[in-house]
């Protein structure tokens, strides 16, 4: 047995293309299979048909003469007789690989956006026969095969042709159906070690804890978004309303036995309520598939996949085209700074460190035991911007939300001295994540007018949220986690110490607008021990009520888009648990109701008082009324909309009512409260001003006109003139 043919019976080659397949000779023809399990071979065509022979006692089985029966371009099929079971099947050698050149070239160097077209499992026709042409990079690889239930997971049966020095492997597989499970079995070429991966680019996943990919054909969708995707291309969003309500999937609701609501669930249940509430957008938290439902999405196995556990590509499409049909745009949480080890995934790929580092004070996270994405390496800088690429594009997302990007820039993020290297300029920026971070931001605005980037950026580094071309990373927006701590911290005060701690309600003015800020009550503020939202409010349960109502108040009113977590809305009080749905019955207890109709109300207001929104990233859209009262524990100010429209905002942090206030106004005249946290419908005292507010030409505070008003306890209230 020649060495071309020991190689692929010993399962070690990188050529198979060499051996098997039909070939011209010097004689006339050869054709030439490997097949195991199989006790007979024989070629067929429509004109034209014959038998191969074994080779000795191996599992070749071959056929040579002068002259072929059928034409030498025929798309022949192999009738493969397995110890009594006929199979017939199209020869893969028979196909040689086709990758586009330039395709493989822009993904070596980094910048094929679209590599999704390229790797994976990707169901195409080839001279008149449907299959499904896989390709996988794996440059480490001694011999890469495609196992599956299609050939008994024989690493032996389907091995792939090496595209020369681009490290990538293709085989075209004819008469696969989609649906069809599969896997690659890599042997490295320097240790022999053979192992058996999921595809990185995978469009699909058998649901967990089995690991397999699926193959999927993504048939055409009837979309029905094309107004909103209109719109949203011509949206000016830095001065639209934005009110992002964070979703986490498994637990948002569930079916009575248990069972997690479905993506078409979701469509049915959780857009009517989100429409209703008056939200803008959801924010997802990862849909991509992952193994383990306690990492909540956030240690990624499929960058191409929806999870399984919800159903189909095609349910999620569902999903997002009835969000926009209904008038709600849609977030995915997106993790390209790490991944897990799993050894069945993208850890060690081709055994080799390939997605990640080799090097152990770059390779792992010291916070969650995953691997740290190599971004200075090309090929891995294609596969995550492919991954943005593919959400956006596949299906309508309206834009990321990139998680935990302090950890991508900084070197030593969470490390200690020893345990980190510097970069090549001995400082602690990791700058090949920098430069990913710019190109993923460029070519999401580029190439998807409208969508959003949101950085999950917990540091001072500036210009997150400012374009590349002006020296910025490029987001749209940053997460305020300095508001969001300071807010909380002052929030979780006895009233009676706030007075102590008044400038964690105003330094945050002092870098408002240096970046275009969300300002976030996320999941991680209502797990690990944290509490929930009414949780960490002081008091007695009206207190700590009248304290949440008066937290979602604040937020609204001030300046930057908003996100609240699931469950805030109905003043959860327990933790959220990512094991169980949000408990709903709460809503047949008054405070809890109240809860919910106040950010009905909150919501509705920010949308259409452009006073609240038009202006949030811009100094111009906000001014003091007054910011000094600390012994009091009230703050004031007024926020402006770009036609001069403004609205007057108080808030009091005791519970000790405040009559005959005195603020200053812009101008005499009546004035009415637009909304009252401290409303009876709300679960308040019903402590308020009604519609007798006259502001009068007696100048207060530095301005012309003053008021005075009744400050609710507990309560922030929020005023507006009555146009004449």
């Amino acid at each position: 047995m020649d060495e071309s043919l020991k190689a692929v019976a010993e399962a070690r080659s990188h050529d198979p293309f060499a051996a098997l397949g039909l070939h011209a000779t010097g004689a006339g023809w050869r054709l030439r299979v490997y097949r195991p399990h199989a006790r007979g071979v024989a070629a067929v065509a429509d004109d034209g048909s014959l038998e191969l022979t074994r080779l000795g006692d191996s599992d070749f089985f071959e056929w040579q003469g002068p002259r072929l029966p059928f034409a030498a371009d025929a798309a022949y099929r192999l009738r493969i007789d397995e110890g009594g079971r006929i199979v017939e099947a199209g020869d893969p050698y028979a196909f040689p690989p086709a990758a586009s050149e330039l395709d493989l070239y822009l993904f070596a160097e980094g910048r094929n956006q679209q590599a999704y077209r390229l790797l994976g499992a990707l169901p195409e026709t080839r001279r008149g026969v449907a299959g499904v042409c896989f390709r996988t990079w794996a440059p480490n690889a001694q011999r890469v095969s495609v196992v599956g239930d299609f050939n008994r997971w024989d690493g032996r049966v389907h091995p792939m042709g090496c595209l020369g020095g681009s490290g990538i492997w293709e085989l075209f597989i004819p008469g696969l159906a989609a649906g069809s499970l599969y896997k690659f079995e890599i042997r490295n070429r320097h240790t022999g070690a053979v192992m058996t991966k999921a595809d990185p680019y995978a469009r699909a996943f058998e649901k967990r804890p089995a690991t397999a990919a699926r193959v999927e054909a993504l048939p055409a969708f009837a979309w029905g978004d094309g107004d909103w995707l209109a719109a949203r291309a011509q949206c000016d969003w830095l001065h639209a309303p934005m009110n992002i309500y964070e979703v986490h999937p498994g637990s948002w609701m569930r079916h009575p036995d248990g069972r997690f609501h479905s993506y078409r669930d979701m469509a049915e249940r959780l857009v009517p309520y989100v429409a209703d509430l008056g939200y803008t957008h959801i924010e997802f938290m990862p849909l991509m598939e992952h193994p383990l439902d306690e990492s909540w999405g956030y240690q990624c196995t499929g960058y191409f996949a929806p999870s399984s556990r919800f159903g189909t590509p095609e349910d999620l499409k569902t999903l997002v085209d009835v969000c926009h049909r209904a008038g709600i745009g849609v977030i995915l949480d997106w993790v390209p700074g790490h991944f897990p080890q799993d050894a069945w995934a993208l850890a060690h790929y081709d055994g080799s460190a390939l997605y990640e580092h080799e090097d152990p004070r770059l390779k792992m996270h010291p916070d969650w035991g995953t691997h740290v994405f190599n971004f200075g390496r090309n090929e891995v800088k294609s596969f995550l911007l492919s991954s943005a690429h593919w959400w956006l594009s596949e299906f309508h997302a309206d834009g990321l939300r990139v998680d935990a990007v302090a950890s991508m820039i900084y070197l030593d993020y969470s490390r200690k001295a020893g345990e980190w290297l510097p970069n090549r300029y001995g400082g602690r920026e990791n700058i090949e994540a920098i430069v990913f971070l710019r190109e993923m931001n460029a070519m999401v605005h580029h190439d998807f007018p409208g969508a959003l980037t949101i950085a999950e950026e917990s540091t001072a580094w500036p210009m997150v949220s400012r374009p590349v071309h002006l020296g910025g990373l490029g987001f749209s927006m940053k997460w305020n986690m300095g508001w969001m701590n300071d807010t909380l911290a002052y929030m979780g005060q006895d009233p009676v110490h706030r007075r102590y701690h008044h400038e964690r309600l105003t330094f945050g003015q002092l870098y408002a607008y240096s970046e275009n800020f969300v300002l976030p009550f996320s999941h991680d503020e209502v797990v690990h021990g944290k509490g929930s939202l009414v949780g960490k409010m002081p008091g007695d349960e009206w207190q700590r009520f009248a304290n949440l109502r008066l937290l979602l108040s604040y937020q609204t009113a001030a300046p930057g888009k908003k996100l609240s977590f699931m469950g805030n809305e109905i003043g959860q009080t327990s933790e959220w648990r990512s094991s169980e749905e949000l408990p709903w019955h709460l809503l047949q207890w008054p405070l809890h109701a109240g809860v919910q109709a106040l950010v009905r109300d909150l919501n509705r207001l920010y949308a259409t008082a452009p006073a609240l929104h038009e202006q949030d990233f811009d100094s111009a859209g906000f001014s003091w009324i007054d910011c000094h009262d600390a012994d009091q524990s009230v703050v004031g100010w007024l926020r402006y909309g770009r036609d001069g429209s403004f609205v007057a905002v108080m808030l009091n942090f005791t519970p000790v009512p405040r009559v005959g206030y005195r603020i200053g106004v812009p101008h005499a005249g009546a004035y009415r409260e637009l909304l009252n946290s401290d409303s009876r419908h709300y679960g308040g005292s019903d402590m308020g001003n009604g519609d007798g507010l006259v502001a009068i030409d007696q100048p207060w505070m530095g301005r012309p006109a003053s008021l005075t008003l009744t400050l609710p306890p507990l309560a922030g209230v929020i005023l507006a003139p009555v146009r004449g």
